[in-house]
């Protein structure tokens, strides 16, 4: 799959993601100022599938009916927490479809 890392994601996830999916940073499209809906409408159109965010707010500032792209929100930004849940995350970008919507909850020990 076409994976998209938000901002907000830590870039050391895309090591753990490569082995099975094409990944590329908001940032290396120069997307990073976009706003979410923006974002969304950008990637869509440049054939992503899925977007990786830390926004946990992006379900309710954005109407995802009819949303191709589908979104894996991580519960926190920190790596030295995600770290601990990669399986999790990459458990929740291969069972994504378009449009899902999944949050990957990331304690915080």
């Amino acid at each position: 799959m076409l994976v998209l890392l938000d901002n907000g994601t830590p870039r050391t996830l895309a090591r753990y993601l490569i082995a099975q999916h094409t990944v590329t940073e908001a940032r290396a499209r120069a997307w990073h100022e976009l706003e979410n809906g923006e974002l969304l409408n950008a990637a869509e159109a440049a054939g992503f599938e899925v977007l990786i965010t830390t926004d946990k707010n992006l379900s309710y500032q954005q109407n995802l009916t009819g949303r191709k792209i589908a979104i894996v929100v991580l519960g926190k930004g920190r790596w030295s927490l995600i770290r601990q849940c990669v399986s999790e995350v990459l458990a929740a970008v291969n069972a994504a479809t378009p449009g899902s919507f999944v949050e990957v909850e990331i304690p915080y020990e």
